[in-house]
């Protein structure tokens, strides 16, 4: 759908360049290799060499560009498998703790790995048992004489965590802390002993990347990993954090309902019953009218999060409206793809039921979107509107 460009000139080729890779590489492959839950490790790859991974890294690291113009490469990437763009979802949020709360030294040394796409990273929040709710964390980081930490606890459904080469890691350095988030950190953890990754997932959709569950037990951590150097700022180093990763989650949404709705037009377009093809139809053109409407709206909404976040102002309430509309509309076009391509919709010849199975993980992912509407309406009454 054409309109007005939010973008210049480089910035469109960047979007542009990612269009065409998607096109010549991503659309051919994704259904087969989404259903032998294949991990796309060609097209990781090729997003390394395209400078993907440094997009939300600055220069001299990276070659970091506008959120809007992030948000429209991943909804590039997620137009042709969600999956690839999950591959960017906990590595982008990473690189923005670093980039706004590392300290010197954390940032020389991560930054220039990260943005190549060397060393790709992990968040790692949720609890088994605590889902949205980070202020019931129970893992806990303890601190020894020589300043290092010893971490014990466990981790679920983070996303990356078995290639990532740098985790993300949200602790309580001070259990005892009222309120509890005053006593979280988060550390800047490798792969090491005491750290075990037990098992991937099986999962609806989001196939071919791995969302796993971790243990920690005994797991050392140096002093130095302290991102910030400073304990118990790790829960608003993550609400803040969280801004990008619920934009991205935004942005895939957009992307997996724009597939959707483009597969429902080609469809429309050839599909022919009682002798005029089915767009004609009163029944069908009004769901095409209504996606077509609603994935607009949900572009719209997704830009303009983007836009308050490069302002430098809070972006949780644009952050979550954009999140929770765009997730729900990508279910909903997602569904309507499937009665606009009949019996073929059910198929998994078509990768309609992709798009039907792959849309939940954004109502849920980075906070459900209960979650959402309380942030919403919190942050909405905190500014006294919207």
């Amino acid at each position: 759908m054409s309109g007005y460009d939010p973008l210049g000139p480089e910035e469109r080729a960047i979007v542009d360049v990612v269009r065409d890779f998607v096109d010549r590489d991503v659309r051919p492959v994704a259904r087969e290799w989404e259903h032998a839950d294949r991990y796309p490790a060609e097209l990781v790859d090729r997003m390394k060499q395209l400078g993907v991974f440094g997009l939300a890294v600055p220069a001299p690291h990276g070659a970091a560009v506008s959120t809007p113009c992030f948000a429209l490469v991943t909804e590039e990437l997620a137009r042709g498998w969600m999956s690839l763009a999950g591959t960017m979802g906990g590595h982008t949020v990473v690189c923005a703790l670093l980039v706004r709360y590392g300290t010197p030294r954390q940032r020389a040394h991560w930054l220039p790995r990260l943005a190549t796409g060397e060393v790709r990273a992990a968040m790692a929040l949720t609890e088994p048992g605590g889902g949205s709710d980070l202020q019931a964390l129970r893992t806990t980081a303890r601190r020894a004489a020589d300043g290092s930490y010893t971490v014990d606890g466990a981790k679920t459904w983070i996303t990356n965590a078995r290639r990532a080469g740098l985790i993300a890691l949200l602790v309580k350095t001070d259990p005892a802390a009222d309120p509890p988030h005053r006593g979280m950190s988060v550390l800047l953890a490798e792969h090491g002993p005491g750290l075990t990754v037990s098992r991937d997932l099986p999962k609806l959709g989001y196939k071919g990347v791995e969302s796993c569950e971790l243990s920690f037990d005994g797991f050392r951590v140096p002093g130095d990993a302290l991102l910030g150097g400073q304990e118990g700022r790790g829960f608003g180093q993550m609400m803040r954090g969280l801004e990008i990763g619920r934009i991205q989650v935004a942005a895939r949404a957009v992307g997996v309902g724009r597939a959707a709705f483009e597969d429902s037009v080609r469809h429309a377009r050839q599909r022919e019953s009682f002798g005029r093809p089915i767009w004609q139809h009163q029944a069908v053109g009004g769901l095409l009218a209504d996606m077509a409407t609603s994935l607009t709206a949900a572009r719209q909404l997704v830009l303009h999060a983007a836009r308050t976040y490069d302002s430098g102002q809070r972006a949780d309430l644009e952050a979550g409206m954009a999140k929770l509309f765009a997730s729900e509309t990508a279910m909903r076009i997602a569904l309507d793809a499937v009665r606009v391509h009949g019996g073929y919709g059910y198929s998994t010849e078509f990768d309609v039921e992709r798009y039907f199975r792959d849309a939940p993980l954004m109502i849920v992912g980075e906070g459900t979107n209960e979650i959402q509407k309380d942030v919403i309406v919190r942050q909405m009454m905190r500014r006294g509107g919207v």
